[in-house]
């Protein structure tokens, strides 16, 4: 019986651990794997305020894409549905886009190292300083 249960609780285990369907990878690689190669426009939405900015030109958003690019983001262990979140990200690339929060991808929640969230709050702040 002991075995059993033992059994059980393993295959449990598995199944949680395997609902998490992330793995460590770059933002870069996650944008590419969803067919975003050339970026043409980036909206970054302030999910406090719910304000947004359009980032066009492209020197830009060459500039905020190489702060961002090389982040690398760990699954987190708690995969618990989550409500709100600081910054929403948009990638366009022609007709395609691409969207993420700071910490969620596809449905799956991430830990960024560095921290992706200072790097973009900052970007976001010059965007309102130059629009001004």
């Amino acid at each position: 019986m002991k075995r059993f249960l033992f059994l059980i609780l393993l295959v449990s285990l598995f199944l949680v651990s395997a609902c998490t369907n992330g793995k460590t990878q770059s933002l870069e690689a996650f944008y590419k794997d969803a067919k975003i190669e050339s970026i043409d426009k980036v909206i970054i939405q302030d999910g406090s305020m719910g304000a947004s900015k359009t980032i066009t030109k492209q020197d830009q958003i060459n500039e905020f894409i190489s702060l961002i690019k090389d982040i690398k983001f760990t699954p987190q262990d708690n995969q618990e549905k989550r409500v709100g979140w600081r910054y929403g990200i948009t990638l366009f690339d022609s007709e395609r886009k691409f969207y993420f929060t700071l910490s969620e991808i596809d449905n799956t929640y991430y830990d960024s190292n560095p921290d992706i969230y200072p790097i973009v709050e900052n970007y976001y702040k010059l965007l309102e300083i130059v629009e001004e």
